[in-house]
């Protein structure tokens, strides 16, 4: 990676009105070039990033301003850091990382303490229909992977999920796969597939359940349940997980910290 470029103020219109120049922080340039060395994989889940002195002299800026990238990145959840030891490129491997997109929480019980049981209903690849196409930007006639799930939290059903990934970066995944990896199904996309989630987008709704919907969730027919559609995003904003989930609140409730 090179260092800094002076951004350039030239002129460029083809209307003959110089149009003015578009400047970011610098600190915003140093936490894209570190964005970038971890989306192209310099540093890995969980490795050792170089010490804030380090990119300083490599970027060619000054400490401070390293520090307020990377303090940005560790706000994102991308680094960790850990008194003594350094910076690390943050993993869904890590306990505080590892709830981060896990919204649901009994009432009496925090987030933390879950435990959560999988059981896998379907994986099979199936060719994507047009809104799934357009949520993760593939082509027309693209085979992606369809994953149903069940969650329950003590015994009970909490969660049913239709899930869908490009086929492409995930081939290889199965349900015996599935069903034989015991950590989170995001570690599993990282420490497997070289695929990190790194933010997501959710829109929310109140719906109905279904005969079929209610006797997976075991709730009456009816009976309303929170409707959660989630894309999920790697590195360089690229979309690659449309999750769709009904939640069964009657216990708990979906929580969200806003800043």
């Amino acid at each position: 990676m090179q260092r800094m470029a002076t951004p350039s103020s030239a002129p460029s219109s083809t209307s003959g009105i110089a149009a003015a120049p578009v400047f970011s922080p610098l600190y915003q340039q140093i936490k894209a070039l570190i964005t970038r060395a971890l989306q192209d994989g310099e540093w890995r889940p969980g490795d050792l990033i170089p010490s804030e002195a380090e990119l300083a002299s490599r970027f060619g800026v000054s400490q401070g301003t390293v520090r307020k990238a990377i303090d940005e990145l560790a706000a994102e959840n991308l680094l960790i850091r850990r008194q003594g030891r350094g910076t690390f490129v943050s993993t869904h491997h890590e306990d505080q990382v590892k709830f981060r997109f896990l919204r649901l929480v009994p009432e009496t019980e925090p987030a933390q303490g879950l435990r959560m049981e999988r059981e896998f209903l379907e994986c099979h690849r199936v060719r994507a229909s047009g809104d799934v196409v357009r949520a993760l930007g593939i082509r027309a006639g693209d085979m992606v992977l369809e994953i149903r799930r069940i969650l329950r939290i003590a015994g009970e059903p909490v969660v049913y999920e239709d899930i869908y990934l490009p086929a492409a970066p995930f081939r290889g995944l199965t349900a015996e796969r599935l069903e034989r990896y015991r950590g989170p199904l995001y570690a599993m996309f990282e420490s497997e597939f070289g695929t990190r989630m790194v933010r997501a987008e959710e829109k929310i709704r109140a719906v109905n359940a279904s005969a079929q919907e209610a006797a997976l969730l075991r709730v009456p027919e009816g009976r309303a349940l929170l409707s959660v559609e989630r894309l999920a995003f790697s590195y360089g904003d690229q979309p690659v997980e449309l999750r769709r989930g009904l939640y069964s609140t009657a216990h708990h409730y979906y929580r969200n910290e806003l800043n």
